[in-house]
């Protein structure tokens, strides 16, 4: 039975994953944090307490 040969399946496998794991999980990690996550501006901001007027 021909499907039970495992050396040309095997490396067909191998090289599949190692093509995707080499160039194109790169690319596709790179679309995933598009934004920077660092705040740019460092202006302090103003945080006044509120007085509850029912208290």
């Amino acid at each position: 039975m021909p499907q039970l040969n495992l050396d040309p399946w095997f490396l067909i496998l191998s090289s599949t994953w190692l093509a995707y794991i080499m160039v194109l999980q790169p690319k596709i990690s790179s679309y995933l944090s598009m934004n920077d996550p660092t705040n740019k501006d460092n202006k302090i901001i103003n945080t006044n307490p509120w007085t509850w007027p029912w208290t």
